[in-house]
């Protein structure tokens, strides 16, 4: 239905009469004589109705009054209010505005001016009202979009995940580990990080980044693709040499993660880097590859350190049978002096006995 209606809402019945002479030859005339009276013809013709004056002082319900009730059903977002009154304070008017008034018209009324100010509140709200259509329009368009979106990041984390996932295997078979290495390695990484992140918030851990971690976790060991099967399957004592070999797995791990796995995904990318390449430095700086000291090693390469030191401890491994968690856990509190942060050590201790339930709930096939 066209808004073809001003709506007059005065007590006062020559200031009805002259409103309604102004606009009849352009708009069909609605009257009110009291607030209530113009409630009642809002609620059956608010569709057609282009504008209402108001007036303030009145019987049954004041302007403000109106405004009040009016206000709670949203109907002045709708339709415009301009304010008849003789009040001159600026606290009148400011009130009168936070209620949604657009305007004031003030006694005696003079045509021109009057037209003029419905034209013109007419074309601020007509702009308005294009304006939240535009504005939830693209609203709609970009939740759309953002839709489609997440629906391709989770496509896309989902085939990272079977990639690294692959790649992980593939060490694995290698390195004559079983299945259930990644499992071990990804549970120690969340439950020793998540130790971490609850007794040192300075490392600016959250679970989103350690479920980032513990995803990459599983390549820290990838760099040992390119070194020869005699090597890694040696059951007895290495040599100089070919200790410094697989020592290379590090940087090489590094290497191909920066230049050969392409995954959009910038900081899994970033810690899977860093932890391949960091995850044998130690922290008296007696490690490898680049013997960083301390805080200098990023608390992920820290946190994957210790894991790959217990897992190997507790796992059989063609140079030695399995020792017992005990034994796993004696070795890397004394007997690794120097290697692992006494911070990292004190989170380690707070979950002893998570890291040998999942020992035994991931323990590898006889």
């Amino acid at each position: 239905m066209q808004n073809d209606t001003i709506l007059i809402i005065d007590d006062d019945n020559i200031s009805r009469t002259m409103l309604a002479d102004i606009f009849r030859d352009e708009y069909k005339i609605l009257e009110a004589n009291n607030g209530k009276e113009g409630i009642e013809l809002l609620r059956k013709k608010a569709s057609s109705i282009a504008v209402v004056f108001l007036d303030y002082t009145m019987p049954v319900m004041n302007g403000f009054q109106v405004l009040e009730l009016l206000n709670a059903k949203r109907l002045l977002t709708l339709i415009p209010f301009i304010m008849i009154t003789s009040e001159t304070s600026a606290e009148f008017e400011k009130k009168g505005y936070e209620y949604g008034v657009v305007s004031y018209v003030k006694k005696p009324f003079y045509p021109e001016v009057v037209k003029q100010l419905v034209k013109n509140v007419l074309n601020f709200f007509q702009y308005k009202h294009q304006l939240e259509i535009t504005v939830k329009g693209q609203a709609a368009k970009l939740e759309k979009q953002n839709a489609v979106l997440r629906q391709q990041a989770t496509q896309l984390r989902h085939m990272n995940e079977i990639l690294v996932d692959a790649l992980s295997n593939i060490v694995e078979f290698r390195d004559l580990e079983s299945e259930q290495h990644i499992k071990r390695v990804r549970s120690f990484c969340m439950c020793l990080g998540t130790s971490v992140m609850k007794l040192y918030p300075e490392y600016e851990l959250t679970p989103e980044k350690l479920e980032v971690i513990a995803r990459a976790s599983c390549l820290h060991d990838i760099g040992k693709i390119m070194i020869s099967d005699s090597i890694i399957l040696k059951s007895g004592k290495l040599t100089t040499d070919e200790f410094e070999i697989i020592k290379s797995h590090t940087t090489k791990g590094a290497e191909i993660i920066k230049q050969v796995i392409h995954l959009d995904d910038k900081v899994f990318c970033d810690y899977a880097y860093d932890i391949a390449r960091h995850h044998h430095e130690k922290y008296n700086g007696k490690g490898y590859p680049d013997g960083l000291k301390g805080d200098e090693i990023s608390i992920a390469a820290q946190i994957v350190s210790l894991i790959d030191v217990y897992d190997a401890l507790t796992s059989k491994r063609v140079y030695k049978a399995a020792y017992n968690t005990d034994k796993a856990y004696q070795i890397i509190m004394n007997g690794q002096n120097g290697s692992f942060s006494p911070k990292l050590l004190k989170a380690f201790v707070e979950v002893r006995g998570e890291f040998e339930n999942l020992v035994k709930k991931y323990k590898d096939d006889e």
